[in-house]
C-alpha cells in the first residue's frame, strides 16, 4: 500500500467580504491576537487583513467569557500569538460558522506521493491521508498524483467512495494496469 499525504503549506484565504472595498478575500497574515479584558470578562480577536486594500478587522474567538473558564495555556497562547493555536483556531469549523466565513484552500496545500515504482504488482492500493481538512476532488487529487489526465486516471482507479464530490478526510483507492 502507498502513503498520500495532503498537507497544508500555508493558512488558507478566507473568503469574507471586506467592508471598505468589498474584496472578498482576506489573510491572518502572520496570525495576530488581540486579547482584551472589561473586568472579569475577556475577549479574543484574530486579526485579519484584506488582501486588497490592507484593512485590518477582527474575527471573534472568545466574546464575553470569564477569564477562569479559559485553559491558562490557551490563554497563554492568546498572548504570545501562538502559530500552532492561530491555525487551530482558523480551521475550527465552529469558528467558521460564528463568523460566516469559509476558507480558500486554493494553492494552500501540496500532495505528497511517492512515485509508484514499475516493478510493483499490479494493482496498487494507494490510501491518502489528510494533515488538514483540505477539501479536494478526488479525481483532482489523484490525476494530479499519477501525472495523468483526469479521464485517464478515472479509467485505472477503483474506489468505494465517490471520485467527483470533495473531500476532506482520508480515502483509499487501487490504481488498476494500463488496458
Amino acid at each position: 500500500m502507498l502513503p498520500w499525504f495532503v498537507r497544508r503549506t500555508r493558512l488558507p484565504l478566507l473568503s469574507l467580504r471586506c467592508v471598505d472595498c468589498g474584496s472578498e478575500s482576506a489573510t491572518t497574515g502572520e496570525g495576530r491576537f488581540r486579547v482584551n479584558s472589561n473586568g472579569k470578562l475577556l475577549h479574543v480577536w484574530l486579526l485579519v487583513r484584506c488582501v486588497s486594500c490592507d484593512r485590518t478587522g477582527k474575527l471573534t474567538v472568545h466574546g464575553r467569557v470569564p477569564v477562569g473558564s479559559l485553559d491558562p495555556a490557551e490563554l497563554h497562547g492568546y498572548s504570545v500569538n501562538d502559530p500552532e493555536l492561530v491555525a487551530s483556531t482558523l480551521l475550527d469549523p465552529l469558528f467558521a460558522r460564528r463568523n460566516r466565513l469559509t476558507l480558500d484552500w486554493t494553492g494552500a496545500w501540496r500532495l505528497h506521493a511517492p512515485p509508484a515504482r514499475l516493478d510493483e504488482a499490479w494493482p496498487v492500493r494507494v490510501e491518502v491521508a489528510f494533515d488538514d481538512p483540505v477539501p479536494v476532488r478526488p479525481d483532482r487529487l489523484i490525476a494530479q498524483g499519477l501525472g495523468l489526465s483526469r479521464n485517464a486516471a478515472l479509467r485505472r482507479i477503483k474506489s468505494d467512495g465517490p471520485l467527483r464530490r470533495p473531500t476532506s478526510t482520508g480515502f483509499t483507492f487501487t490504481v488498476m494496469p494500463e488496458d
